[in-house]
């Protein structure tokens, strides 16, 4: 938009907030793609490793219920990791066995192969630490690899982590970037040996954290994506990093700053991911948050709290997630998994034990079984908008350039066409209902409005969002209201 235009419609929104007093907000999409093909917003989807150590293995009724509740989400994207000692490795003998426990990761990936659903697959650690570099855990990796894209068919698995997180000092590569490389290019070679495994699968890393530097590293989070760049470019085939901000520091506009950084160490023509995404409330600014957090993990019958967020319960996480997704659609990122779908697939450290679970999900799809709260089986309410953000931001979607003139900097806005359809969502985080003058390339026709309010949130009767309204025809002009804190959405895509 030229400086004049801008000029004018910034009078516009000052006088008509003069008029009546009420606060205005302008949105303007311009046609011009910023980020096109994006891969998608998802989730990470682990295959309940411990779910038999736990007594209960995931029932064919859960999982029923499991693909119903995703074929309305329809992530584009789907990160899946596992951990072999609760796969192929037995670790009381140390033997081999690909079939062992495949149950629950063969429905997982079948059901995304059918969908065709973008996974990045791989593993957490070696099956002990003391493997991080033995030629033995790389032979049974690969080779299990192998096993399930060639032999089994799961063709949804495009790139494939070797360590989690193998920056961080809780990793058995304790932020060794030169063993990272090193074990990545033997994983490379290994690869090789299976015809077309190479050609079918490539590597997603460096899978760090951002705003994390490991005392034994000699490089940042950014280091690390910059070093990846320049050493193994050519077999990293998607760019991963993991992000954990505050709230505050999103919904101040602060994270804009952030994510360029990794961005732009990312060669021209590759894309990066947030691989994992949640929020931790560990900032100043978030301490009333911490202080919930704590008090809510006292006591608590089956979590210490250690490695979880207790307040994914609360119907403002349902703005924050999808406020994150913008900020990573309109930033240059190419999609983000949020932690995580389902409480039942983690405790912490994997122990196997239910004493630390990790709750982090939209639900706890074992809630009844192994913890004995059936209605932690519910859907949690981030669900409701972290769902538009999956379905109608496909897989191929462009995202537009868009503007905000918002005076308290509460509004946030994402827009994107896939085959010709637009989508467009808004989230008000501020405590001040709004008018929003919104300016589109082209009408939309046919339209479709969701709307995430405390009071207000149609839903089916399985708990699935619903619009409020349908059949919408949208000027390339027009205005709507933003309740304080609340999410809309309005979209061509049909249901």
């Amino acid at each position: 938009m030229k400086m004049n235009q801008w000029l004018a419609l910034l009078w516009l929104v000052v006088a008509g907030a003069c008029a009546d007093g009420r606060k205005e907000v302008a949105v303007t999409v311009s046609p011009e793609v910023t980020n096109a093909g994006y891969v998608g917003n998802g989730v990470e989807w682990d295959p309940y490793d411990e779910a038999g150590s736990w007594g209960y293995e995931v029932s064919d009724e859960d999982w029923a219920t499991l693909y119903e509740r995703l074929d309305y989400m329809r992530p584009p994207y789907v990160r899946c990791m596992i951990n072999s000692p609760f796969r192929y490795y037995d670790p009381s003998t140390g033997r081999y066995d690909r079939e062992r426990n495949f149950d629950s990761l063969s429905r997982l990936l079948k059901y995304c192969t059918e969908r065709g659903i973008t996974v990045v697959y791989g593993e957490y650690n070696p099956p002990l630490w003391e493997m991080k570099d033995d030629p033995r855990w790389i032979d049974m990796s690969v080779d299990y690899l192998d096993f399930l894209v060639n032999r089994c068919g799961f063709s949804c698995i495009k790139h494939f982590v070797i360590f989690n997180e193998p920056d961080g000092d809780w990793a058995s590569t304790n932020g060794d970037y030169e063993l990272w490389k090193r074990v990545l290019l033997r994983f490379h070679c290994k690869m090789a040996e299976y015809p077309g495994l190479t050609e079918k699968v490539t590597f997603a890393g460096p899978d760090v954290v951002v705003g994390y530097k490991n005392e034994a590293s000699p490089y940042d989070a950014v280091g690390w994506v910059r070093q990846t760049a320049t050493e193994l470019d050519s077999l990293i085939g998607i760019y991963d990093i993991h992000a954990y901000p505050g709230q505050h520091e999103v919904r101040s506009g602060r994270y804009s700053d952030v994510l360029p950084r990794y961005r732009q160490c990312v060669p021209p023509g590759k894309k990066i991911i947030l691989g994992e995404a949640g929020y931790k409330y560990g900032q100043p600014a978030d301490s009333l948050l911490m202080a919930e957090y704590k008090r809510r993990v006292e006591h608590h019958p089956f979590t210490k709290g250690s490695d979880c967020n207790m307040l994914v319960y609360d119907y403002f996480y349902g703005l924050d997630m999808p406020l994150l997704a913008m900020e990573v659609m309109n930033h240059g990122f190419s999609g983000v998994a949020a932690w995580m779908l389902d409480d039942a697939m983690h405790s912490r450290w994997d122990s196997g034990k239910t004493e630390d679970l990790k709750i982090w999900g939209m639900w706890n799809i074992l809630g009844s079984e192994v913890f004995g709260k059936p209605e932690e089986e519910e859907i949690r309410p981030w669900f409701y908008t972290w769902s538009l953000m999956c379905r109608f931001f496909p897989a191929g979607t462009d995202v537009l350039k868009t503007g905000v003139i918002s005076p308290d900097k509460s509004v946030y806005a994402v827009a994107g066409t896939w085959r010709g359809k637009t989508t467009l969502a808004l989230v008000n985080v501020g405590g001040e209902d709004c008018r929003v003058r919104v300016s589109l390339p082209e009408p939309m026709q046919d339209a479709s409005l969701y709307v995430y309010e405390e009071a207000y949130r149609p839903t089916d009767d399985r708990g699935f969002p619903l619009p409020a309204q349908q059949g919408l025809e949208v000027e390339k002009n027009y205005t709507t209201e933003l309740k304080a804190n609340s999410f809309r959405l309005l979209t061509e895509i049909a249901e």
